[in-house]
């Protein structure tokens, strides 16, 4: 007997694709519903009663796997969190926050059509919940850019892109060699994948300058005055910082304030970054837009509508020194 799942697979969407087009309850584009529907008559499909009651039937609820692991800036979760509430509260959807962080939550709460669709967070660059998103049919969405997911739907910042903009930031006000204040031990331990990128591209520009740069390890917390202590200690030729830990960015500011010629630059949300004039640039980290940006991509997902595979938020370097126009990288997508 054929079954939604089948016409499904026909037509190239999600099961809830179908139940929306059988059920007329959302806004379906008029090619997606033309190839369920030729799917539908091809297959010859026929709903008994309890299917088209199944099919009508929609949660109108998204569920969001944000673990709060160690050594994750909770101001940035949150505020990546408040952009996805506000943008499905725009689509009619509500959000349902997953407690657990690993695979097996993700099958609980689709076994029991819990949710329409998931929402990941805290991606780690070889993320093992990525071998469960493939077998599951349900459409989702990850906030983060991991190896080997070229199949899945990625939205991010573009951390690479914005470690590079550092780099040529600082190497354009002179300075010659360079360190790179970064996440917590533990969030490097894990291979988080946005401090890889970050890391990445910092580097990288770097290198092509033959500007010596450097990448540390940073606690959340006053501790993080030490390691930047240790880095002149052991590099006293060191005059540019680009920081990103939000946790720790007060306290290394004020510190290097204090040492001439040392100046630092920032990564971080632009409300964090007004809080601490003594930086010389900052790169604004726009959580929020990041969080309503993947819940567009998965309301489309949703609708049966085409959106690309993988899309990174620009770098905009928000400066304090001889730029009349923000510096922009380039969004990606394919």
């Amino acid at each position: 007997m054929v079954t939604i799942a089948d016409v499904a697979q026909a037509a190239g969407v999600s099961i809830s694709t179908v139940s929306y087009v059988m059920s007329g309850k959302r806004t379906i584009s008029q090619d997606t519903k033309e190839r369920v529907e030729r799917a539908i008559d091809a297959l010859e499909y026929r709903p008994h009663a309890s299917a088209r009651s199944l099919a009508s039937r929609s949660t109108n609820v998204i569920g969001l796997q944000a673990p709060l692991r160690s050594g994750v800036d909770v101001h940035v979760v949150m505020e990546i969190v408040a952009g996805i509430v506000r943008e499905a509260r725009m689509h009619q959807y509500d959000i349902l926050l997953l407690t657990s962080d690993d695979a097996e939550g993700l099958h609980r709460a689709t076994r029991a059509s819990m949710v329409d669709a998931l929402l990941l967070m805290d991606v780690e660059s070889d993320d093992p919940r990525i071998a469960t998103l493939r077998e599951l049919a349900t459409p989702s969405v990850l906030v983060g850019l991991p190896r080997g997911a070229e199949e899945l739907t990625c939205v991010d910042f573009d951390f690479e892109a914005a470690g590079r903009m550092a780099a040529e930031r600082l190497i354009a006000l002179g300075h010659r060699r360079v360190a790179l204040l970064g996440s917590p031990r533990e969030v490097i331990d894990r291979h988080t994948s946005y401090a890889e990128r970050l890391s990445r591209g910092f580097l990288a520009a770097c290198a092509e300058h033959d500007v010596p740069a450097t990448v540390h390890q940073c606690p959340t917390t006053h501790e993080s005055v030490r390691v930047l202590n240790a880095v002149l200690a052991e590099h006293p030729d060191v005059t540019g910082l680009f920081i990103h830990n939000e946790g720790a960015l007060a306290h290394i500011a004020a510190r290097a304030a204090t040492i001439d010629g040392l100046e630092a630059i920032a990564l971080c949300p632009s409300d964090i970054a007004r809080t601490v004039p003594t930086l010389v640039d900052s790169i604004d980290l726009p959580a929020e837009g990041l969080g309503s940006a993947a819940t567009q991509a998965i309301i489309a997902l949703l609708a049966g509508e085409s959106t690309p595979k993988v899309r990174l938020l620009p770098a905009v370097l928000a400066s304090s020194r001889g730029a009349s126009e923000p510096e922009r990288a380039e969004v990606a997508g394919r």
